[in-house]
């Protein structure tokens, strides 16, 4: 990418390693303050717990926004066994706690493959799914709890990598609109011993992966033309799409 004609128009997409502790919308906040630009957006809300791949897009690649948050994801995680929370994940309260005696490797397998496919999956309470024009987490702030609507989803394929029970290490391939919280609620609900999910790192959306993702620190303290050269050309993007 030239550097001089980036900033004169500066689009493309910028690849970050989302840190934990922070939402995708700081990640945005922060990209435009360093890049000086207010056209950017993301392409995937990522938790504030989960790490990982976030695409941001900048000026006129704000047009392939949609297109981009539909392709398939993969993420790495961490189930803990034995425990539910309220968020489905680490950063919830506990809302109970279950037994993990006689949960064994084999049954943690055969529990992960039920979700294999095409299936409907709950959202949790949560989430920035709207009811009634309102996102469903202000309403978990205020202690509501209301019924979702089930929502069709995929998974392309898993791996468990480590079974040392309460922990199971895993990846996920699935399709827009998964929730791996969710995953994890159905997978312990499956074992009958309730799950969250403790650790979440998302690695790769559609054809785009960790590679040449940059941190948030180099985001903050890089300068603005290496942060431009860091940036997928339009032209790079569309070669990418069209092999993808």
């Amino acid at each position: 990418m030239n550097v001089s004609d980036s900033i004169q128009i500066p689009s493309g997409v910028l690849l970050i390693d989302k840190a934990r502790d922070m939402t995708s919308h700081d990640v945005v906040a922060i990209a435009r303050r360093s890049l000086g630009i207010k056209k950017i957006g993301h392409c995937g809300t990522l938790d504030p717990m989960a790490t990982g791949l976030l695409m941001l897009v900048v000026g006129k690649a704000t047009k392939l926004q949609d297109k981009l948050m539909c392709e398939h994801k993969e993420y790495a995680g961490t189930l803990m066994l034995g425990v539910e929370t309220s968020s489905q994940d680490a950063m919830g309260e506990v809302i109970a706690e279950h037994s993990v005696d006689g949960v064994t490797e084999q049954a943690v397998r055969e529990a992960f493959n039920r979700f294999d496919g095409a299936f409907e999956q709950i959202p949790p309470m949560v989430s920035a799914i709207k009811k009634g024009g309102v996102p469903l987490y202000k309403l978990a702030r205020k202690g509501q709890e209301v019924v979702r609507e089930p929502r069709p989803v995929e998974v392309f394929g898993h791996r468990i990598s480590r079974v040392a029970i309460p922990e199971v290490d895993f990846t996920v391939q699935c399709s827009k609109g998964f929730y791996v919280r969710s995953y994890a609620y159905d997978i312990g609900k499956a074992l009958g011993c309730g799950a969250h999910l403790s650790a979440l790192r998302r690695t790769r959306s559609g054809s785009f992966t960790l590679d040449r993702a940059i941190t948030v620190d180099t985001l903050k303290t890089a300068p603005r033309e290496e942060l431009f050269w860091a940036m997928l050309s339009l032209q790079e993007l569309a070669d990418i799409l069209i092999a993808g």
